[in-house]
């Protein structure tokens, strides 16, 4: 059933939908995050939260992966499907890494663990906000070339011999984070810190993930090298 106080019209800092089954939790999230400027809208399960998603172009989805009706991994498989790049931050369970892991597989920008604190949750939803609609990558004039592959800084574009490839706001920062520091080895507690605006506390695997799908988006013209026992890097692949 549909929260009965959600606001329909989005407050300064944009509309968040909130998909979460356990009411004293829904609460919680939307108390701190109406604080904050953000408008809320609530939905107890995953059919409803799918529509809801579709209807209200919310800037971001907290997403808990239990949810009735549809779980949280099919609402973001099925947005991801339709090519919507919201930005998506999961909730799961303490322990349960097989789902945070999958959630990242199939998009999802961050996720966050119960139990939780409500001031972390505000963090992690500006930080996804603010690299959907800028990016800490996105200063910038022309766009960077490796070999067959461009990255358009001012426009968020990622193009691999002209044809568009599409990335979430993660991915495509961290990608941009990466080209901008050409040959350079980035360890991945600086990538947390610098794409995702916290320290290691996520885990090294949040990273990982995010580049094997980066990996799997772009192919044989992917950047990204790894060096084992260190980070990643960014080289420009060789021709032949």
């Amino acid at each position: 059933m549909t929260h009965p106080a959600n606001p329909v019209a989005p407050a300064g800092r944009g509309l968040v939908l909130i998909a979460e089954d356990e009411e004293s939790i829904a609460a919680l999230e939307r108390l701190y995050l109406s604080r904050e400027g953000f408008g809320v809208h609530v939905e107890s399960d995953g059919v409803r939260a799918l529509e809801a998603a579709r209807r209200l172009h919310p800037v971001a989805v907290v997403l808990d992966v239990g949810l009735p009706g549809m779980d949280g991994t099919e609402v973001c498989r099925r947005l991801r499907a339709e090519e919507d790049w919201t930005p998506v931050l999961f909730v799961t369970a303490r322990d349960d890494e097989v789902d945070r892991i999958v959630g990242l597989e199939l998009g999802a920008d961050d996720y966050i663990t119960k139990p939780f604190s409500p001031r972390e949750l505000v963090a992690r939803v500006k930080a996804v906000t603010r690299r959907s609609a800028v990016g800490p990558a996105s200063i910038g004039s022309e766009p960077i070339s490796f070999g067959r592959l461009s990255v358009d800084l001012q426009r968020h574009r990622v193009s691999v011999d002209g044809t568009p490839v599409q990335l979430t706001a993660t991915e495509f920062d961290l990608l941009a984070y990466l080209v901008q520091h050409p040959g350079r080895v980035l360890q991945r507690e600086q990538l947390l810190s610098q794409v995702w605006g916290y320290e290691a506390a996520a885990g090294s695997r949040t990273v990982d993930v995010h580049v094997a799908q980066l990996r799997a988006k772009l192919g044989d013209a992917s950047p990204i090298t790894t060096v084992r026992g260190v980070g990643y890097a960014a080289e420009a692949p060789h021709d032949g």
